[in-house]
């Protein structure tokens, strides 16, 4: 008996063990991984190096560091960039111990937030052509546009929206300029509907039409009538460093204040680099500097030409449309009468005009400050202008061309020292150095008036020309022509040479106009 209860003392106690080992393993499970025989079950995770904990998978380790990403990032607009080098040791235990998620994930945020690059800031960029601004707010969008409309929309009528850009195909905003009061209007009407009676009377008065009246100046409305950006403007979010962000008081500036822009200017007839460089405010060495087929204030420019001029404009333009009343003073368009038996240079004024005076309603388009058109609406004339009448011939004046090939300049019109003795000291006309015999033509139709002898000239010869213009070379050699005969242009008349007085074997060749002398180089084609 003794033996049996002995032996019950003994199962009992065993009984006891098993199941304190069975209550040690449950309690002691959470932290320890099983033993399995695929490899390494267990992982010191480091994070950018540095050790944050156990964890029994790699799955795990890289849910931590999502969670830890999200909790470092929670609460802000910002969007922060930090190193995140997440790297594992592994091995296989039968036993071992694993840290809490929780205690793994609260290392990780400690070790990203130490590892931050930068802080990148919810902001709006804003393009205008080849400019962009960075800002800080969809408000200082707002601020920005509206401070550019309304440098001329003093009064408030219109206003900035920003609405989906159709013709892109990522998210880009661009601006639309609505009128405050039609946008009041709108909304009115959708608020509160015609209906009933009032919907039957609107219906009514839509079909009648109007007795179409002759408006008066009173019944004009004056001021804005419309107003829109003259660019593009884009508008994307993005994320971008503080450093990045401008000030939108500096940026109002940089968009509203005028900026010298290049832009091609073509000159009109009575142009000259003087006043195009008045007109623009540009000095006139900044005018040539700017213009490389332009070598000096003595270039020749011709109506047509084109050139570079600088216009101070805005980086976002404004186009608008005002309606004015004005009074002014005004001049009426010049007639022209047609004589078809004057050369084209020749001109008369046959009545003097004056001005007449009247009132205006105009519509006037602008592109900032410059006026780029105008409509008159209603005009009043207080007094008629008088026009200006101006009589004109319709031929073409015949040309004139060099009267020998080749030949060197030797001496140009206007004042000289005299070559020789006998000679002028004012060079009425124009000498090319040239073999003797070279061939002298006529640089314009005409009839020879002389052909011989002349004082100084040695032989001679004059031309007289349809257009009232005479001809004379001289110093020749040989005359071809006689007094009376009619020659055509390019006719050879003469042979050059060295008669008279002369220095040297060359042709001298003069232009007279109204009998007077002229530079022959200004009329030479």
């Amino acid at each position: 008996m003794k033996f049996s209860g002995h032996k019950k003392i003994r199962i009992g106690m065993l009984k006891g063990e098993i199941l304190a080992i069975a209550v040690w393993i449950i309690l002691i499970l959470p932290i320890f991984s099983p033993i399995k025989n695929t490899g390494d079950n267990i992982f010191t995770v480091f994070l950018n190096g540095v050790e944050v904990g156990t964890l029994g998978s790699k799955q795990a380790a890289e849910k931590c560091l999502r969670e830890a990403r999200r909790q470092l990032s929670s609460g802000s607009d910002e969007l922060i960039l930090t190193d995140a080098e997440l790297s594992l040791k592994g091995s296989e235990v039968l036993l071992g111990k694993v840290d809490s998620r929780k205690s793994v994930r609260n290392k990780m945020v400690e070790v990203l937030d130490k590892s931050r690059l930068s802080t990148l800031e919810r902001s709006y960029t804003v393009k205008i052509n080849q400019y962009s601004v960075n800002l800080a707010s969809k408000d200082d969008v707002f601020t920005l546009l509206s401070k550019a409309l309304g440098k001329y929309d003093t009064e408030g009528k219109y206003k900035v929206d920003l609405v989906t850009d159709p013709s892109r195909e990522v998210n880009v905003l661009t601006s639309q300029i609505v009128s405050v009061e039609e946008a009041q209007k709108e909304e009115e009407e959708t608020r509160l509907p015609e209906a009933g009676i009032d919907l039957a009377i609107s219906d009514v008065f839509r079909k009648i039409k109007p007795l179409i009246e002759e408006k008066s100046f009173e019944d004009y409305q004056l001021g804005l009538m419309s107003i829109d950006f003259g660019d593009k403007v884009e508008v994307v979010e993005s994320y971008l460093p503080s450093s990045e962000i401008k000030d939108i008081n500096t940026a109002i500036d940089e968009v509203t204040k005028d900026q010298e822009t290049n832009q091609i200017y073509e000159i009109k007839t009575g142009d000259t680099l003087g006043t195009i460089a008045e007109d623009f405010g540009l000095s006139l060495d900044d005018l040539i500097a700017m213009n490389e087929t332009i070598d000096s204030e003595n270039s020749t420019i011709r109506a047509g030409d084109e050139i570079i001029v600088t216009v101070p404009e805005p980086e976002l333009s404004v186009v608008y449309t005002t309606q004015q009343y004005y009074e002014e003073d005004y001049e009426a368009d010049v007639i022209y009468r047609d004589n078809d038996s004057w050369y084209t240079t020749r001109t008369e004024v046959v009545q003097e005009p004056s001005a007449g005076h009247r009132k205006v309603v105009a519509k006037i388009s602008y592109v900032n400050n410059s006026e780029t058109g105008r409509d008159i609406q209603k005009e009043e004339v207080t007094y008629e202008a008088v026009p200006k009448i101006v009589e004109r011939g319709t031929i073409v004046p015949p040309t004139y061309i060099k009267p020998i090939s080749g030949g060197r300049q030797s001496s140009g019109f206007g004042r000289r020292n005299a070559p020789t003795k006998g000679a002028s000291t004012f060079h009425k006309g124009v000498d090319w150095a040239t073999p003797v015999g070279t061939a002298v033509m006529a640089s314009n139709a005409g009839v020879v008036t002389r052909a011989g002898w002349g004082r100084g000239y040695g032989y001679v010869i004059y031309i007289s020309h349809s257009d009232g213009r005479e001809t004379r070379y001289g110093h020749l050699s040989k005359i071809l022509v006689k007094p009376g005969q009619s020659v055509s242009q390019g006719q050879k008349i003469a042979l050059s040479g060295n008669t008279g007085v002369s220095t040297g074997a060359h042709l001298h060749f003069e232009i007279l106009i109204n009998g007077a002398q002229v530079n022959p180089l200004n009329y030479l084609n």
